[in-house]
């Protein structure tokens, strides 16, 4: 069983920056996907980012090419989402997912994840 601890939401201004961050309890270097996905009410949970942990291969939704960026330390257990440039439309809870399997790469359907951090509120005003 692998828990994850997520940490750093909090708001921001426009054009402000955060950073999130979710630590695995254990078995981190095992696992084979990690992600931050988001949702606001009423929508679906999307994927925000994604990165192989052993390959260190990065995916990015659209709306967040060129502002977000995901990173892992190994050592540290931990998954960071840089945020920058932030808009009101970012605004939601974020969450970090865990998934064993990478293979074809990191999934973006939140079924497909085996471990659910318990959420993150990220507020961003104009």
């Amino acid at each position: 069983q692998v828990q994850l601890m997520e940490s750093g939401g909090d708001s921001a201004q426009a054009g402000g920056s955060l950073r999130l961050s979710c630590t695995a309890s254990q078995y981190f270097e095992n696992l084979g996907c990690l992600a931050w996905f988001r949702q606001v009410p009423g929508k679906e949970r999307e994927a925000v980012a994604t990165i192989i942990i052993l390959a260190n291969t990065r995916y990015y939704h659209n709306s967040v090419k060129g502002r977000f960026t995901l990173s892992r330390d190994k050592a540290k257990s931990t998954a960071y989402l840089q945020m920058n440039s932030l808009t009101p439309e970012d605004t939601a809870i974020y969450y970090c997912a865990a998934a064993w399997s990478a293979r074809g790469g990191c999934s973006v359907d939140p079924d497909d994840y085996n471990y659910w951090g318990q959420g993150i509120l990220v507020t961003v005003s104009s």
